[in-house]
Protein backbone atom coordinates (compact mmCIF):
# COMPACT_ATOMS: atom_id res chain seq x y z
CA UNK A 1 0.00 0.00 0.00
CA UNK A 2 2.74 2.50 1.30
CA UNK A 3 4.63 1.57 -2.28
CA UNK A 4 0.90 2.70 -4.42
CA UNK A 5 0.66 5.94 -2.64
CA UNK A 6 4.10 6.58 -3.08
CA UNK A 7 3.97 6.36 -6.70
CA UNK A 8 1.02 8.10 -7.44
CA UNK A 9 2.67 10.79 -5.45
CA UNK A 10 5.50 10.92 -7.78
CA UNK A 11 3.06 10.39 -11.02
CA UNK A 12 1.30 14.04 -9.47
CA UNK A 13 4.27 15.25 -9.21
CA UNK A 14 5.45 14.60 -12.79
CA UNK A 15 2.08 15.93 -13.79
CA UNK A 16 2.50 19.21 -12.11
CA UNK A 17 6.17 19.59 -13.10
CA UNK A 18 5.34 19.02 -16.71
CA UNK A 19 2.35 21.75 -16.65
CA UNK A 20 5.23 24.26 -15.51
CA UNK A 21 7.33 24.13 -17.78
CA UNK A 22 4.95 24.17 -20.14
CA UNK A 23 3.51 27.41 -19.01
CA UNK A 24 6.79 29.08 -18.46
CA UNK A 25 7.62 27.84 -22.44
CA UNK A 26 9.51 30.83 -24.10
CA UNK A 27 10.83 31.72 -20.50
CA UNK A 28 14.13 30.07 -20.93
CA UNK A 29 17.32 31.71 -21.99
CA UNK A 30 19.16 29.90 -25.08
CA UNK A 31 22.50 30.71 -26.60
CA UNK A 32 22.47 33.93 -29.20
CA UNK A 33 23.99 33.40 -32.90
CA UNK A 34 24.52 30.27 -34.32
CA UNK A 35 25.23 27.85 -31.19
CA UNK A 36 23.79 24.30 -31.27
CA UNK A 37 21.89 22.73 -28.12
CA UNK A 38 25.15 21.50 -27.37
CA UNK A 39 27.01 25.04 -26.40
CA UNK A 40 24.17 26.30 -24.82
CA UNK A 41 25.04 25.52 -21.06
CA UNK A 42 28.47 26.60 -21.77
CA UNK A 43 27.69 29.43 -23.51
CA UNK A 44 25.31 31.97 -21.80
CA UNK A 45 26.35 33.22 -18.49
CA UNK A 46 24.23 35.28 -16.24
CA UNK A 47 26.75 37.31 -14.58
CA UNK A 48 25.67 38.28 -11.58
CA UNK A 49 27.65 37.74 -8.29
CA UNK A 50 26.16 38.84 -5.27
CA UNK A 51 27.79 40.87 -2.61
CA UNK A 52 28.23 37.70 -0.08
CA UNK A 53 29.68 35.85 -2.89
CA UNK A 54 32.01 38.74 -3.77
CA UNK A 55 33.70 37.86 -0.27
CA UNK A 56 33.48 34.27 -0.44
CA UNK A 57 36.13 32.68 1.88
CA UNK A 58 34.66 28.85 2.22
CA UNK A 59 36.12 27.57 5.34
CA UNK A 60 35.02 23.10 6.46
CA UNK A 61 31.82 23.22 8.13
CA UNK A 62 31.65 21.88 11.25
CA UNK A 63 29.19 18.86 11.51
CA UNK A 64 28.15 17.09 14.53
CA UNK A 65 28.97 12.65 14.52
CA UNK A 66 32.06 13.87 11.72
CA UNK A 67 36.25 14.36 12.13
CA UNK A 68 37.10 16.79 9.55
CA UNK A 69 40.20 15.48 7.86
CA UNK A 70 41.71 17.72 5.50
CA UNK A 71 41.13 20.11 2.65
CA UNK A 72 41.38 18.91 -0.50
CA UNK A 73 44.13 20.98 -2.34
CA UNK A 74 43.08 22.76 -5.49
CA UNK A 75 45.24 25.13 -7.02
CA UNK A 76 43.49 27.49 -9.81
CA UNK A 77 39.63 27.07 -9.33
CA UNK A 78 37.57 30.05 -7.89
CA UNK A 79 34.31 28.63 -7.91
CA UNK A 80 34.93 25.49 -5.30
CA UNK A 81 36.59 23.77 -2.32
CA UNK A 82 36.23 20.55 -1.15
CA UNK A 83 36.48 19.29 2.53
CA UNK A 84 37.15 16.07 3.56
CA UNK A 85 35.95 13.89 7.00
CA UNK A 86 36.61 10.54 8.41
CA UNK A 87 34.43 7.69 6.96
CA UNK A 88 34.48 9.21 3.36
CA UNK A 89 32.16 11.83 4.09
CA UNK A 90 32.84 15.12 1.94
CA UNK A 91 31.87 18.51 1.51
CA UNK A 92 31.28 20.51 -1.94
CA UNK A 93 31.27 24.12 -1.04
CA UNK A 94 30.64 25.64 -4.64
CA UNK A 95 30.35 29.47 -4.31
CA UNK A 96 27.06 30.84 -4.95
CA UNK A 97 25.40 27.47 -4.48
CA UNK A 98 26.26 26.69 -1.01
CA UNK A 99 27.50 23.49 0.62
CA UNK A 100 26.80 19.62 -0.83
CA UNK A 101 27.53 16.82 1.68
CA UNK A 102 28.83 13.35 -0.11
CA UNK A 103 27.27 11.01 2.36
CA UNK A 104 29.60 7.42 1.50
CA UNK A 105 27.20 4.45 0.35
CA UNK A 106 25.89 2.26 4.02
CA UNK A 107 26.62 5.55 5.93
CA UNK A 108 24.27 7.70 7.94
CA UNK A 109 23.05 11.02 7.21
CA UNK A 110 24.52 12.91 10.16
CA UNK A 111 21.53 14.52 12.30
CA UNK A 112 22.03 17.73 12.37
CA UNK A 113 23.50 19.49 9.61
CA UNK A 114 24.25 22.84 9.23
CA UNK A 115 21.43 25.13 7.57
CA UNK A 116 21.31 25.13 4.02
CA UNK A 117 23.30 21.98 3.29
CA UNK A 118 21.94 19.32 1.05
CA UNK A 119 22.83 15.77 1.37
CA UNK A 120 24.28 13.72 -1.57
CA UNK A 121 23.86 10.14 -1.05
CA UNK A 122 26.26 8.52 -3.30
CA UNK A 123 25.65 8.78 -6.10
CA UNK A 124 25.12 5.91 -9.16
CA UNK A 125 22.24 6.98 -11.74
CA UNK A 126 23.46 11.02 -12.35
CA UNK A 127 21.33 13.41 -14.98
CA UNK A 128 24.37 14.96 -16.28
CA UNK A 129 23.00 18.22 -17.89
CA UNK A 130 25.69 20.39 -17.86
CA UNK A 131 27.17 18.38 -20.57
CA UNK A 132 30.59 20.35 -21.05
CA UNK A 133 31.40 17.54 -17.58
CA UNK A 134 30.88 14.66 -19.85
CA UNK A 135 34.34 15.07 -21.20
CA UNK A 136 35.72 15.08 -17.46
CA UNK A 137 33.92 12.24 -16.63
CA UNK A 138 35.11 9.93 -19.38
CA UNK A 139 38.84 11.39 -18.69
CA UNK A 140 38.74 10.01 -15.16
CA UNK A 141 36.73 6.46 -16.05
CA UNK A 142 33.59 7.73 -14.17
CA UNK A 143 31.03 6.86 -16.79
CA UNK A 144 30.00 4.08 -14.10
CA UNK A 145 27.69 6.90 -12.47
CA UNK A 146 26.21 9.13 -15.10
CA UNK A 147 22.96 7.56 -16.33
CA UNK A 148 21.58 10.44 -18.51
CA UNK A 149 22.36 13.77 -20.21
CA UNK A 150 20.80 16.51 -21.96
CA UNK A 151 22.30 15.99 -25.43
CA UNK A 152 21.43 13.09 -27.68
CA UNK A 153 24.15 11.31 -29.60
CA UNK A 154 24.69 13.17 -32.69
CA UNK A 155 24.72 16.80 -30.56
CA UNK A 156 28.46 15.24 -29.40
CA UNK A 157 31.64 16.39 -30.68
CA UNK A 158 33.53 13.69 -29.54
CA UNK A 159 34.15 9.69 -29.38
CA UNK A 160 33.16 8.66 -25.85
CA UNK A 161 30.23 10.23 -25.49
CA UNK A 162 28.73 9.25 -28.66
CA UNK A 163 29.67 5.56 -27.59
CA UNK A 164 28.59 5.78 -24.09
CA UNK A 165 25.20 6.48 -26.00
CA UNK A 166 25.18 4.02 -28.42
CA UNK A 167 25.94 1.40 -26.23
CA UNK A 168 22.52 2.75 -24.05
CA UNK A 169 24.80 3.01 -20.84
CA UNK A 170 24.24 6.44 -20.93
CA UNK A 171 20.16 7.75 -22.06
CA UNK A 172 19.18 11.16 -23.61
CA UNK A 173 16.66 12.74 -20.46
CA UNK A 174 15.51 15.74 -22.78
CA UNK A 175 17.01 19.32 -22.78
CA UNK A 176 17.96 21.04 -19.46
CA UNK A 177 14.81 23.03 -20.10
CA UNK A 178 12.43 20.54 -20.33
CA UNK A 179 13.77 16.52 -19.15
CA UNK A 180 12.17 13.86 -18.83
CA UNK A 181 10.64 14.10 -15.12
CA UNK A 182 9.01 10.37 -15.91
CA UNK A 183 12.69 8.92 -16.97
CA UNK A 184 14.34 10.51 -13.92
CA UNK A 185 12.35 8.42 -12.10
CA UNK A 186 12.19 5.63 -13.36
CA UNK A 187 15.84 5.20 -14.33
CA UNK A 188 16.90 6.22 -10.35
CA UNK A 189 18.02 9.68 -10.96
CA UNK A 190 19.76 10.41 -7.38
CA UNK A 191 21.46 13.28 -8.63
CA UNK A 192 21.37 15.93 -11.84
CA UNK A 193 24.09 18.10 -12.44
CA UNK A 194 23.27 21.11 -13.96
CA UNK A 195 24.63 24.07 -15.48
CA UNK A 196 24.22 27.68 -15.10
CA UNK A 197 21.65 27.71 -17.77
CA UNK A 198 19.27 26.54 -15.45
CA UNK A 199 19.26 30.14 -13.83
CA UNK A 200 17.04 30.46 -16.87
CA UNK A 201 14.49 28.10 -15.73
CA UNK A 202 14.00 28.05 -12.13
CA UNK A 203 10.84 25.95 -12.42
CA UNK A 204 12.97 23.29 -13.75
CA UNK A 205 15.55 23.07 -11.02
CA UNK A 206 12.54 23.51 -8.30
CA UNK A 207 10.75 19.83 -9.85
CA UNK A 208 13.55 18.24 -10.00
CA UNK A 209 13.88 18.40 -6.67
CA UNK A 210 10.37 18.14 -6.04
CA UNK A 211 10.76 14.28 -7.02
CA UNK A 212 13.32 14.23 -4.55
CA UNK A 213 16.60 14.72 -6.62
CA UNK A 214 19.31 16.95 -5.36
CA UNK A 215 20.48 19.36 -7.39
CA UNK A 216 24.23 20.76 -7.63
CA UNK A 217 24.95 23.36 -9.95
CA UNK A 218 28.19 23.61 -12.07
CA UNK A 219 30.31 26.66 -12.13
CA UNK A 220 32.95 25.51 -13.92
CA UNK A 221 32.11 28.01 -16.69
CA UNK A 222 32.85 30.85 -14.78
CA UNK A 223 36.20 30.16 -14.36
CA UNK A 224 38.88 32.64 -15.68
CA UNK A 225 41.62 30.81 -15.62
CA UNK A 226 41.23 27.65 -18.52
CA UNK A 227 42.98 24.67 -15.50
CA UNK A 228 40.34 26.07 -13.27
CA UNK A 229 37.94 25.02 -15.63
CA UNK A 230 39.60 21.57 -15.99
CA UNK A 231 40.43 21.25 -12.00
CA UNK A 232 36.95 20.81 -11.45
CA UNK A 233 37.40 17.48 -12.51
CA UNK A 234 38.94 16.83 -8.89
CA UNK A 235 35.47 17.44 -7.19
CA UNK A 236 33.97 15.17 -9.51
CA UNK A 237 36.71 12.91 -8.71
CA UNK A 238 35.37 12.50 -5.13
CA UNK A 239 31.77 12.54 -6.40
CA UNK A 240 32.25 9.23 -8.08
CA UNK A 241 34.72 7.38 -6.38
CA UNK A 242 37.06 8.26 -8.84
CA UNK A 243 39.48 10.46 -6.72
CA UNK A 244 42.96 8.83 -7.74
CA UNK A 245 42.07 9.06 -11.43
CA UNK A 246 40.81 12.51 -11.81
CA UNK A 247 44.12 13.37 -10.09
CA UNK A 248 46.19 11.29 -12.03
CA UNK A 249 44.66 13.27 -15.23
CA UNK A 250 44.50 16.40 -14.06
CA UNK A 251 48.12 16.12 -12.81
CA UNK A 252 49.46 15.77 -16.93
CA UNK A 253 46.95 19.02 -18.12
CA UNK A 254 49.63 20.82 -16.03
CA UNK A 255 52.98 18.92 -17.37
CA UNK A 256 51.89 19.67 -20.59
CA UNK A 257 52.50 23.53 -20.24
CA UNK A 258 54.77 23.27 -17.05
CA UNK A 259 57.92 24.58 -19.83
CA UNK A 260 55.72 27.79 -20.50
CA UNK A 261 55.99 29.45 -17.30
CA UNK A 262 58.87 31.26 -18.33
CA UNK A 263 58.38 31.23 -21.98
CA UNK A 264 58.71 35.19 -23.62
CA UNK A 265 55.87 35.95 -25.13
CA UNK A 266 55.84 36.27 -29.34
CA UNK A 267 54.21 39.14 -28.79
CA UNK A 268 52.03 37.97 -31.85
CA UNK A 269 48.54 39.38 -31.38
CA UNK A 270 45.44 36.72 -32.30
CA UNK A 271 41.76 37.62 -33.05
CA UNK A 272 39.17 34.75 -31.70
CA UNK A 273 35.99 34.96 -33.16
CA UNK A 274 32.44 34.26 -34.67
CA UNK A 275 29.78 35.83 -36.94
CA UNK A 276 26.61 35.32 -35.65
CA UNK A 277 23.27 34.74 -37.67
CA UNK A 278 22.66 38.50 -37.40
CA UNK A 279 25.89 39.44 -38.61
CA UNK A 280 27.84 40.46 -35.41
CA UNK A 281 31.33 39.69 -34.93
CA UNK A 282 31.21 37.83 -31.24
CA UNK A 283 34.22 37.66 -29.19
CA UNK A 284 35.47 36.40 -26.09
CA UNK A 285 35.20 39.12 -23.29
CA UNK A 286 39.25 39.73 -22.17
CA UNK A 287 38.48 38.06 -18.57
CA UNK A 288 37.44 35.02 -20.37
CA UNK A 289 39.71 31.92 -19.84
CA UNK A 290 40.29 31.35 -23.99
CA UNK A 291 42.02 34.87 -23.81
CA UNK A 292 44.00 33.65 -21.32
CA UNK A 293 45.08 30.34 -22.69
CA UNK A 294 46.09 32.28 -25.61
CA UNK A 295 48.15 34.81 -23.38
CA UNK A 296 49.56 31.68 -21.53
CA UNK A 297 50.56 30.18 -24.83
CA UNK A 298 52.59 33.30 -25.36
CA UNK A 299 50.36 35.75 -27.52
CA UNK A 300 47.96 38.42 -27.12
CA UNK A 301 44.47 38.55 -27.53
CA UNK A 302 43.52 41.01 -30.23
CA UNK A 303 40.49 42.19 -28.08
CA UNK A 304 42.26 42.81 -24.49
CA UNK A 305 40.57 45.86 -23.68
CA UNK A 306 37.24 44.36 -24.43
CA UNK A 307 35.21 43.56 -21.46
CA UNK A 308 31.29 43.27 -20.53
CA UNK A 309 29.81 45.34 -17.54
CA UNK A 310 27.18 42.06 -17.52
CA UNK A 311 30.01 39.40 -17.00
CA UNK A 312 28.82 37.55 -20.20
CA UNK A 313 31.62 35.89 -21.92
CA UNK A 314 30.83 36.48 -25.38
CA UNK A 315 30.40 39.90 -26.29
CA UNK A 316 28.99 40.95 -30.15
CA UNK A 317 30.14 43.75 -31.56
CA UNK A 318 29.30 45.70 -35.22
CA UNK A 319 31.42 44.59 -38.02
CA UNK A 320 33.02 48.09 -38.37
CA UNK A 321 34.00 47.74 -34.11
CA UNK A 322 35.15 43.97 -34.99
CA UNK A 323 37.68 45.91 -38.29
CA UNK A 324 39.01 48.65 -36.36
CA UNK A 325 40.33 46.20 -33.77
CA UNK A 326 41.46 43.34 -35.89
CA UNK A 327 42.90 44.66 -38.65
CA UNK A 328 46.18 44.61 -37.96
CA UNK A 329 46.15 40.79 -35.63
CA UNK A 330 48.57 38.59 -36.71
CA UNK A 331 46.48 35.42 -36.44
CA UNK A 332 42.53 34.88 -36.89
CA UNK A 333 40.99 31.46 -34.92
CA UNK A 334 37.42 30.78 -35.78
CA UNK A 335 35.33 29.79 -33.26
CA UNK A 336 33.91 26.84 -34.87
CA UNK A 337 32.53 25.50 -31.62
CA UNK A 338 29.82 27.97 -31.82
CA UNK A 339 29.33 28.45 -36.00
CA UNK A 340 30.87 25.31 -37.69
CA UNK A 341 29.94 26.88 -41.37
CA UNK A 342 32.96 27.93 -41.92
CA UNK A 343 35.51 25.35 -43.64
CA UNK A 344 37.58 27.24 -45.93
CA UNK A 345 39.08 30.68 -46.26
CA UNK A 346 36.56 31.38 -48.70
CA UNK A 347 33.95 30.41 -46.44
CA UNK A 348 35.15 33.26 -43.92
CA UNK A 349 35.28 35.89 -46.43
CA UNK A 350 31.78 35.35 -47.35
CA UNK A 351 30.66 36.00 -43.90
CA UNK A 352 31.15 39.97 -44.61
CA UNK A 353 33.33 41.88 -46.67
CA UNK A 354 34.99 43.62 -44.24
CA UNK A 355 36.98 40.36 -43.71
CA UNK A 356 38.76 40.04 -46.51
CA UNK A 357 40.61 43.37 -45.59
CA UNK A 358 41.86 42.11 -42.71
CA UNK A 359 46.04 41.41 -42.59
CA UNK A 360 45.52 38.11 -41.51
CA UNK A 361 43.87 36.73 -44.22
CA UNK A 362 45.31 38.85 -46.66
CA UNK A 363 48.55 36.71 -45.37
CA UNK A 364 46.73 33.67 -45.18
CA UNK A 365 46.81 33.13 -41.50
CA UNK A 366 43.25 32.20 -40.49
CA UNK A 367 42.69 29.06 -38.29
CA UNK A 368 39.39 26.90 -37.16
CA UNK A 369 39.29 26.03 -33.52
CA UNK A 370 37.41 22.77 -34.12
CA UNK A 371 34.28 22.22 -32.47
CA UNK A 372 34.84 20.85 -29.57
CA UNK A 373 36.55 23.06 -27.69
CA UNK A 374 33.24 24.06 -25.03
CA UNK A 375 32.62 19.92 -24.79
CA UNK A 376 35.75 19.59 -24.03
CA UNK A 377 37.69 21.44 -20.37
CA UNK A 378 39.27 17.75 -19.86
CA UNK A 379 41.67 19.12 -22.89
CA UNK A 380 42.61 22.46 -21.45
CA UNK A 381 46.26 21.96 -21.40
CA UNK A 382 46.48 20.43 -24.86
CA UNK A 383 44.43 23.51 -26.21
CA UNK A 384 47.02 25.53 -24.63
CA UNK A 385 49.41 24.01 -26.48
CA UNK A 386 48.50 24.18 -29.82
CA UNK A 387 48.29 28.03 -29.53
CA UNK A 388 51.34 27.75 -28.25
CA UNK A 389 52.89 25.89 -31.45
CA UNK A 390 50.89 27.75 -33.67
CA UNK A 391 52.21 30.96 -32.23
CA UNK A 392 55.75 29.53 -32.45
CA UNK A 393 55.36 27.94 -36.26
CA UNK A 394 54.77 24.16 -35.01
CA UNK A 395 51.86 23.62 -37.44
CA UNK A 396 52.44 20.10 -37.70
CA UNK A 397 52.19 19.81 -34.15
CA UNK A 398 48.25 21.08 -33.91
CA UNK A 399 45.64 18.68 -32.50
CA UNK A 400 42.50 20.88 -32.24
CA UNK A 401 42.98 23.92 -34.80
CA UNK A 402 42.96 24.01 -38.53
CA UNK A 403 44.05 26.18 -40.95
CA UNK A 404 41.35 27.60 -42.97
CA UNK A 405 42.59 26.93 -46.87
Amino acid sequence: MKKTIKKIAVLLTICVASLSVLSACGTGGTASGNASSGQEATEVQDGSISAEAENWEPTAPEIAGLTFKEQKQTDYTEQFAVYKYDGGYAVFDIREEGQFLLVPEGQEVPADLPAGMTVLQQPKHIYLAATALMSLFTSMNGMDVVSMTSLEEDEWTFDAAQEAMESGSVKYAGKYREPDYEMLVSENCDLAIESTMIYHVPEVQEQIENLGIPVLIDRSSYESNPLGRAEWIRLYGVLSGHEEEADAFFAEQEKLIEGLEDFENTELTVAFFYISADGKAVVRASTDYVPMMIEMAGGRYAFSDVVNESGTSSIPMSMETFYNIAENADIIIYNSSIDNSVKTLQDLENKDPVIGSLKAVQEGNCWSSGNSIYQRPDIAGSMIMDFHNLLTGNTDQLQYLSKLE
